[in-house]
């Protein structure tokens, strides 16, 4: 196997790298999607995995949207910070954060938070009671029993929740997120799972509609279903997020190829047993994260995919296992490919297996342009 064993980058390792052209090519992906589906939706991206004030200016900007979701009340802070003041708080909301919420909304942040059951509705209502503010709400939705959400056909659930808002909260509407599409095998699956989360929105809206309730809000979110819909007729806005980078376990159910991706991870060969097979890295799960999404999917990638430094996929290589800061790579199980001779010292790049995990254990991306030079240094953040 002919390798680039160069280290073509004065960069201290482990480091978390982007790719610049290919992070744009995936916003446009999006952005044509969902404007060719039929429709009138608007962009609402999550920005979860993001976590950087200079990287979500760019993604808004190439989608021509201000409206953005969160995952933490600490981004909602700090991208309030940054001007943006339309932002769903996409969790579900308890009482120890109503005073964050508040303070938010008090410095003119249209700020929605989210449940799914009476008692949290109950909570939201009295908080709004006492305080003499109206807290806006979205009803979670369970769309494909994935996580949490209220049956879009549970029409008593529904409608005790937005009657014990109405008084005191602001009912904006429904919300879902399709975690079951990311078990999907085929495009005709992530089809019919786009069109199931479609339909299980506007149940549950058309419910409290008829009931009097204006419920302005359909809101979806799901990179694979968004991706693979047709039509959303229906549908405010998509709040899909990891597209801006795909990771190893969306080209797993063939959203995306690795080609694609990304997010890498800039390792450094620091030794060998040459008698197990085994490449040692400055990688461990300190770098990569301990996830292994891909392991119940038709290929296992371990723990990422290796590719050259100049970010070109070897042949089953992967991170076969991970220790705190040392990552061993082999060859894939089964497979006939033969293992490069690495010096110490040579650099790889790392294809992940969920991108929100991986950025999750850096500091920084490390921008590249084309040419693999590095052009910008966006800082990101972490924590609650």
């Amino acid at each position: 196997m002919s390798v680039d064993i160069d280290a073509p980058f004065d960069i201290q390792t482990p480091a978390l790298l982007v790719d610049r052209d290919k992070l744009d090519a995936n916003l446009e992906r999006m952005r044509e999607r969902v404007g060719a589906a039929t429709g009138d939706s608007k962009h609402r991206p999550h920005l979860k995995t993001v976590k950087s004030a200079a990287l979500a200016r760019r993604i808004t900007k190439a989608l021509g949207t201000e409206a953005i979701t969160v995952s933490t009340l600490k981004e909602a802070e700090i991208f309030a910070d940054e001007g943006y003041s339309d932002i769903l708080y996409a969790v579900g909301i308890t009482s120890a954060k109503l005073d964050r919420v508040a303070r938010l909304r008090a410095r003119g942040v249209d700020l929605t938070v989210v449940t799914d059951n009476i008692a949290a509705a109950r909570i939201v209502a009295g908080y709004c009671e006492n305080h003499a503010i109206a807290i806006p709400v979205l009803i979670e939705i369970d769309s494909d029993g994935h996580r949490s959400g209220i049956s879009p056909d549970d029409s008593a659930g529904l409608l005790h929740i937005a009657e014990t808002l109405a008084p005191s909260a602001e009912l904006r509407g429904v919300m879902t997120h399709a975690g079951g599409s990311y078990d999907a095998a085929t495009p005709e699956e992530l089809r019919a799972c786009a069109e199931e989360e479609r339909e299980a929105v506007l149940r549950a809206v058309r419910i409290l509609r008829d009931a009097g309730y204006p419920a302005p809000m359909t809101s979806i979110g799901s990179t694979p279903t968004v991706l693979n819909t047709l039509d959303l007729t229906g549908i405010s806005e998509v709040r899909a997020g990891v597209y801006v980078f795909f990771d190893l376990v969306m080209a797993g159910i063939g959203v995306c190829k690795p080609e694609d991706i990304a997010l890498s991870v800039l390792t450094t060969v620091i030794g060998h047993q040459r008698d197990k097979g085994w490449i040692i890295t400055d990688a461990g799960w300190m770098a990569l994260s301990r996830d292994r999404g891909t392991a119940g999917q038709a290929v296992d990638q371990g723990y990422g995919l290796v590719c050259d430094a100049r970010g070109t996929v070897l042949p089953d290589m992967i991170v076969s296992s991970a220790n705190q800061e040392h990552g061993v790579i082999s060859i894939r199980t089964g497979s006939e490919a033969q293992l490069p001779d690495l010096p110490v010292g040579s650099q790889l790049r790392i294809l992940p297996n969920h991108a929100c995990a991986t950025t999750a254990q850096h500091s920084e991306y490390i921008v590249l342009d084309p040419a693999g030079k590095e052009v910008a240094r966006w800082p990101r953040f972490s924590g609650w």
